[in-house]
């Protein structure tokens, strides 16, 4: 591991339940108040152009797709003029098997239960963001990186029958799991974050490379992160099953998809295909941003891609540098990676990066430096703004 995380994980336990809830309340209070701004927009904004802002969240694009498979289960399909075929096997299934879960206990919809699980798994990533940023660095750092995370351009997205909120929760929480030893736990969740995105692999990654990486310190006789000699038969044995546990969700489903469609193994990577999606290594988005800059107006779309790219790149320097832990490195970089070298529809990609939440961090450690009576007034100006570009964006083009 880092030394950061080296110094970090020799802290002591953290607090019970009831006070890391205590501790995390500040930033949960304003990322509530941030989301409900953004919420206010929308409605204010759709109401103006005579549409719901309620339809907008939970029954137009992707969030349309999940609630089918809710209802209907898997099999689903539509045939399209040029021949590609959009099957809805290519959503993962915890989001709508929660959704069904809602439906059937209680009298919401699908529709209404993937917002309301959307509501309370953005707050848990919210929650998961605090507890690893406050464990890297402080609790100060904590506030402003979820803050930030609330803030961003396309924050709407989080309170959207979507599963972004989702797999941020559980791999934010998967990532404070591993940084904390608690291997089992980390794996469980890595496993969910499988069933919710393709980009789970990304936590299960991260759990890997950690638990290699702890195997490798205790060969080499250095102190466990409790401050002793070494891990116990048992601890090494948990460390093993959260491996072993790990990348089952995400295996299990690609697995059966590919013996659903008689294709084998591979058979995901032909549903997805059908809509178009792969991994190129960034040729699709590079001829995207380069024919932006062949005309005016939208050259000026293209230098901002190119800023908002080195931006990204910048920041996760930034990470390197200020030597987060390993397992937020691998899981910001494989991320950040598969959002920016697939070569799905470029209008997803924002939103598509939203789980990156560590890169977020230097920015908080610097907002964090900042006294409050400075830090307040920029906060809230960028949440305006957030707020109001979100409820203009999704009542245009939106995120597909």
């Amino acid at each position: 591991m880092t030394d950061l995380e080296t110094r970090t994980a020799g802290r002591p336990g953290a607090p019970g339940p009831p006070g890391a809830l205590r501790r995390a309340a500040p930033a949960l209070l304003g990322y509530a108040a941030v989301r409900a701004l953004g919420l206010l927009a929308l409605a204010l904004w759709s109401a103006a152009r005579d549409k719901s802002a309620y339809t907008l969240l939970t029954a137009r694009w992707d969030s349309l797709w999940y609630t089918r498979v809710a209802e209907l289960g898997y099999g689903y399909e539509v045939r399209l003029p040029g021949g590609d075929v959009h099957s809805n096997l290519a959503f993962f299934p915890l989001l709508p098997w929660l959704e069904r879960l809602g439906a059937a206990v209680s009298p919401l919809s699908y529709a209404d239960a993937g917002f309301v699980v959307s509501l309370l798994a953005s707050l848990a990533a919210a929650w998961g963001i605090f507890a690893v940023a406050a464990h890297v660095y402080d609790r100060r750092v904590g506030v402003c990186a979820v803050l930030l995370w609330a803030v961003l351009p396309v924050g709407v997205v989080q309170s959207m029958a979507y599963s972004e909120s989702l797999f941020t929760a559980l791999a934010a929480w998967s990532l404070y799991a591993v940084l904390t030893g608690r291997w089992v736990t980390a794996g469980v969740l890595a496993s969910l974050a499988g069933l919710t995105r393709p980009v789970g692999l990304a936590v299960t990654a991260a759990v890997w490379v950690a638990a290699v990486v702890a195997f490798g310190r205790d060969r080499n006789g250095r102190a466990g992160p409790d401050g002793a000699d070494g891990p116990d038969g048992r601890d090494r044995a948990r460390r093993v099953l959260g491996m072993l546990l790990a990348p089952l969700g995400a295996a299990g489903y690609v697995l059966w998809v590919g013996h659903r469609t008689g294709k084998g193994p591979l058979g995901y990577l032909d549903v997805q295909a059908g809509w178009r999606n792969g991994f190129d290594g960034g040729a699709a988005f590079a001829r995207f941003v380069a024919a932006k800059l062949t005309s005016f107006p939208a050259a000026l779309a293209g230098v901002g891609l190119i800023v908002g790219v080195a931006l990204l790149v910048r920041l996760y320097v930034m990470c390197v540098r200020q030597r987060q832990p390993l397992p937020l490195l691998v899981y910001t970089g494989i991320v950040t990676v598969l959002a920016l070298c697939a070569s799905s529809y470029f209008g997803s990609k924002p939103r598509l990066l939203l789980p990156a939440f560590p890169l977020l961090l230097p920015l908080a450690l610097g907002l964090a430096r900042l006294r409050t009576s400075r830090s307040a007034p920029v906060v809230c100006a960028v949440a305006a703004a957030s707020a109001v570009y979100g409820a203009f964006w999704l009542n245009g083009s939106g995120p597909p």
